[in-house]
């Protein structure tokens, strides 16, 4: 299934990218393996993970606290955001 990332949960990701390569560039390359991954799960499975508000699903990554936060519409998957687990929950609910 095709998928889109929310302008700012684009603008998440790359931060996120930018945080990690200022650590190691290996862990940079491991974040966004593993948010690749995660992307690549949810787009084989969407329904598989859990609702946790109205429609908006989550699918956590592995090795980084990291969840990616989706919705399931007619033509593809809207990831709304790439968000740290320790960030303020439900900072991305205005993203529809």
């Amino acid at each position: 299934m095709k998928y889109v990332f929310h302008p700012e949960a684009l603008a998440e990701y790359a931060e996120a990218v930018e945080y990690y390569t200022q650590q190691r560039i290996e862990v940079a390359q491991a974040f966004i393996d593993a948010v690749e991954n995660a992307v690549y799960r949810i787009r084989e499975s969407p329904t598989r993970w859990q609702i946790i508000d109205e429609d908006i699903r989550r699918c956590l990554t592995q090795k980084f606290p990291y969840g990616i936060l989706y919705t399931i519409e007619p033509d593809y998957i809207l990831i709304l955001a790439v968000m740290h687990c320790s960030r303020e929950p439900g900072y991305w609910k205005n993203r529809r």
